[in-house]
């Protein structure tokens, strides 16, 4: 009886967990999701000319990250021509 209960409180827990994971999934698509979202706020604020200097900053930090990034794919690029 108790290796039948075991059997049982062990699947349980195996659906659980199965359970838990497909929620973090959802989460991180939400997440993903709200990132995607923050951006064309951030975007349609600026074509408007309506953002205050808090929102600026913002801008300007993702739009030097975008560029730091594709300066590195750049040099990667050209590194690997070279070889």
């Amino acid at each position: 009886m108790l290796l039948k209960q075991y059997g049982l409180i062990t699947l349980e827990n195996q659906n659980q967990k199965n359970k838990i994971k497909k929620l973090e999934e959802v989460i991180e698509q939400y997440k993903l999701d709200l990132e995607k979202l923050q951006q064309e706020q951030l975007i349609l604020k600026a074509s408007l000319d309506i953002m205050d200097e808090a929102e600026k900053k913002q801008l300007d930090k993702k739009i030097n990250s975008y560029v730091r990034n594709i300066e590195k794919c750049i040099s990667l690029l050209s590194h690997k021509q070279t070889v």
